[in-house]
């Protein structure tokens, strides 16, 4: 696909383990000049975790918006970009919340915010699931791991309780795929 647009210059305005940002001097298809800063993150999985008709969220403070949210096991790997999506996904899962899927299922891909960044998103629904121990980061320490009926998952989405939306975006491709 060709781009409407030309780079003109980019350079990284800032920098760490887990973001980059970079701004793009840019002309549009008119020819007037233009400016993207541009998120550059690794790909990320979220997983949604199925068994006997409930499904497993986690719950954990998010520093940068000062609240404690409900959300479907999910991350990435700064440390690896490129892990193939199946590895990360199981990985994630047993990590945050120790189960271990018998099945895990790809249900397709999203972008976390096409306008602003990179990063992009891939769905699993994880079933035939075995308890196990988890395994968390240092900034997981706080995090509840709980099972919901599907009406009260999609009560909390309605009542605004979910309010993550790669956890309302995913739940909703599972749905109209007829994974759930």
């Amino acid at each position: 696909m060709t781009s409407p647009y030309t780079t003109l210059s980019s350079r990284i305005a800032y920098e760490n383990r887990w973001t980059r940002v970079r701004e793009d001097q840019i002309r549009h298809a008119d020819g007037s000049p233009g400016l993207y800063g541009v998120v550059e993150r690794s790909d990320f999985v979220v997983i949604a975790p199925w068994h006997q008709g409930r499904l497993t969220l986690v719950e954990q403070y998010r520093y940068p918006v000062r609240a404690r949210i409900w959300e479907f096991p999910m991350g990435m790997w700064e440390q690896a970009p490129g892990t193939d999506p199946a590895v990360l996904a199981a990985a994630e899962l047993k990590e945050e919340t120790g189960l271990i899927a018998g099945r895990m299922i790809y249900a397709g891909e999203m972008f976390q915010g096409p306008g602003y960044c990179n990063q992009r998103g891939h769905v699993f629904l994880a079933t035939d699931l075995i308890q196990g121990e988890t395994d968390r980061e240092a900034s997981e320490q706080d995090m509840i791991c709980q099972d919901f009926s599907l009406a009260a998952f999609e009560a909390m989405i309605r009542d605004g309780t979910v309010k993550e939306a790669m956890t309302i975006a995913a739940f909703g491709l599972l749905r109209v795929k007829g994974l759930i």
